[in-house]
């Protein structure tokens, strides 16, 4: 292969090279959005569970209330059953008793009732809190959707930088020798997307590893594809006018 057909395939793979390096950071970008999108929405769930418990306590509430209630009226109906009681009976002593029953009765209904309106307070203020709490998460709701969409909007944004990417890397393919292409593709799978770099300062830019004066002469010779000893990257000396 001539100097200038190598120096011309050198130039056509570092072109090739900085699509490939956007295609490769933008596909690492996209493959993380699905997980940034679960954590967006995870984070809401969350927010969202702390209403289903204020929820669920009023439920239980009520359902307290609906008990002492029922047990309230059992006491009534049972207290009006030992006061119809009452006439029918023959003793002061059996009367004075029954005094007594029915008063412990009203008694326990008292404490019912009392347990009534202190379920009645407790479930006023959970409905309140349930309102406020209501109000927040629409306002976080505003913002769990603006954060989505903000993430659905990006990976759209990437899809589309990827296909003008593609279409670039299928205008500079053909201009490459299929062997060499075979070799840069080869190279760039198994190194995550880097397959050529240049050497500076005697080093190469792909593992920082010293590059020996007769492999930069090799280079510079341009009589066939150099790669780094260590990294096995192809590598060539940047060309400081350019």
């Amino acid at each position: 292969m001539s100097t200038l057909n190598l120096k011309t395939q050198l130039g056509d793979l570092i072109k090739l090279q900085q699509i490939d390096t956007e295609i490769y950071a933008l596909n690492r970008e996209k493959t993380v959005k699905p997980e940034e999108i679960k954590a967006i929405e995870l984070e809401f769930e969350v927010k969202k569970k702390s209403l289903l418990d204020l929820e669920k306590s009023l439920l239980d509430l009520q359902k307290q209330r609906k008990d002492k209630e029922g047990e309230l009226a059992a006491k009534e109906e049972a207290t009006k059953k030992l006061q119809s009681q009452l006439y029918s009976l023959k003793t002061n002593k059996e009367y004075q008793t029954m005094l007594q029953q029915i008063a412990g009765s009203k008694a326990d209904g008292s404490v019912i009732e009392d347990k009534i309106l202190g379920l009645f307070e407790a479930a006023d203020k959970i409905s309140k809190d349930i309102d406020r709490e209501k109000s927040r998460l629409k306002e976080e709701e505003k913002v769990f959707s603006a954060q989505k969409q903000q993430v659905e909007a990006r990976v759209k944004e990437i899809d589309d930088r990827l296909l003008q990417l593609q279409a670039q890397r299928k205008q500079i393919l053909p201009l490459i020798d299929l062997k060499i292409l075979s070799q840069y593709d080869r190279i760039l799978s198994n190194r995550d997307g880097l397959a050529i770099v240049g050497v500076k300062d005697n080093s190469c830019l792909g593992c920082n590893m010293h590059v020996p004066p007769q492999v930069i002469n090799l280079i510079q010779m341009y009589d066939h594809i150099i790669t780094c000893e260590m990294c096995n990257r192809i590598i060539y000396i940047p060309d400081e006018s350019a």
